[in-house]
């Protein structure tokens, strides 16, 4: 097994599969069977979710909304789609455990560090929502945070794409895949992985990042067993 103890970092848009928003029960329910796959196999996992299918903060602030009151509201979104992933993950016999940067009582308890080792060491996957807790910060940095914490191995974020490439390949047909690429590297060709202060934080830390298509079902059992379909940065 390449990875003991992973972060896996999930977008809040891929939670709404085909739908315009919300949602989508098969999805939810896709990522749970594949999350159970590799819990199965005695990987330790963490669980970070984006809320932008619900509500991004950014969003309501282009549109003259308070910035902190909309990162908030935001928040709340990824708590809602945490509690979703979590009711799916219960209900294929799996222990978890909800955790936030914002403690809502009783369904979301503070997190720390060593709640998440805790949590993680009893056997459960814990999901950690409600970002860092503070305006300002996206949940990708906040799983960069979150990874840090817990010592995890690597960050995994499922995206809809099988990798890092030189441009959209949604958009460009002619752009290529990277198997590896170092910080600087990305960095310096401004390629979009995670936004900086996330970027920053696994950089310094030296806590390698892989991107993956989640949305192909057995894929995340294949990155934990170390078969090359993304892209490693390092």
């Amino acid at each position: 097994m390449k990875y003991k103890r992973i972060l896996l970092k999930l977008s809040g848009e891929a939670l709404m599969g085909s739908q315009l928003h919300g949602i989508d029960p098969v999805r939810l329910n896709n990522y749970a069977k594949d999350i159970k796959q590799v819990s199965d196999l005695g990987v330790q996992i963490a669980i970070v979710i984006g809320g932008g299918n619900i509500f991004r903060g950014l969003q309501g602030a282009s549109k003259g909304m308070d910035r902190v009151q909309g990162d908030y509201m935001g928040m709340l979104a990824t708590v809602i789609n945490s509690l979703a992933l979590q009711g799916a993950l219960e209900s294929l016999g799996l222990e978890t455990k909800l955790l936030g940067g914002l403690a809502i009582e009783p369904i979301v308890e503070e997190t720390s560090g060593k709640r998440i080792i805790n949590y993680l060491n009893q056997g459960k996957v814990t999901l950690v929502s409600g970002g860092t807790g503070n305006p300002y910060f996206t949940t990708d940095s906040a799983s960069a945070l979150r990874a840090i914490e817990m010592k995890a191995d690597v960050i995994l974020k499922g995206t809809r794409v099988d990798g890092v490439y030189s441009a959209d390949p949604e958009k460009d047909p002619s752009a290529t895949k990277y198997e590896t690429l170092s910080f600087d590297e990305a960095y310096e060709k401004k390629l979009k992985i995670m936004d900086l202060t996330a970027f920053t934080l696994c950089r310094e830390n030296n806590l390698p990042i892989y991107v993956f298509d989640m949305n192909k079902r057995g894929n995340l059992e294949r990155v934990v067993k170390s078969e090359n379909i993304g892209t490693l940065v390092k």
